[in-house]
């Protein structure tokens, strides 16, 4: 799959991570899959005023969000082949940009950073995990594929988002 630019504009609040795979499908916005929840989401937990779609990925920076990706490739090695993924290069993204919260759109994402740093894999909601100096927060993966009746003790996904959004103090759930 393609990366995508970097949509992070000046002292982003939060900053959501996504994986590059190693699938050949072109894209042309971030989270654009059928079925997929993101978009629904941010708006659905506070963070965007009014519904938008993933043409609307360039709007992000402008409202204090970004979008990138953690890069995902297979290195062959004497053993069979490895996944990597390009942590350092993340960090130091996040090391310039310094938003309040990571957050990881999916545990197979953040799971796949604890694996690189050597940490243990998290659960939904703030971590103990922290790339750059920021720290990380996971939501329950937005795929359609991810369309479950638990997750981690909470109804939807949007609960998680609604958490983020209130740690942000903003949404319905901010705190003053």
């Amino acid at each position: 799959m393609q990366a995508l630019p970097d949509l992070v504009g000046p002292e982003p609040l939060v900053v959501f991570c996504g994986m590059v795979g190693t699938t050949p499908k072109p894209r042309d916005h971030y989270y654009e899959t059928p079925g997929n929840s993101f978009w629904e989401s941010l708006h659905l937990a506070g963070f965007v005023d009014e519904p938008l779609t993933p043409a609307d990925d360039h709007r992000l920076p402008s409202l204090g969000l970004g979008l990138t990706d953690l890069q995902h490739y297979v290195e062959p090695t004497a053993r069979g082949p490895r996944d990597r993924y390009e942590l350092d290069e993340l960090a130091a993204r996040l090391e310039r940009w310094q938003p309040e919260w990571l957050a990881f759109t999916s545990k197979t994402v953040a799971h796949a950073a604890a694996r690189e740093l050597g940490q243990r894999r998290p659960g939904l909601g703030p971590s103990e995990l922290y790339v750059g100096g920021v720290q990380a927060f996971v939501l329950p993966g937005v795929s359609g594929a991810n369309r479950r009746r638990d997750y981690d003790g909470r109804p939807t996904r949007v609960a998680w988002w609604r958490d983020l959004a209130a740690l942000c103090g903003i949404g319905p759930d901010a705190r003053p």
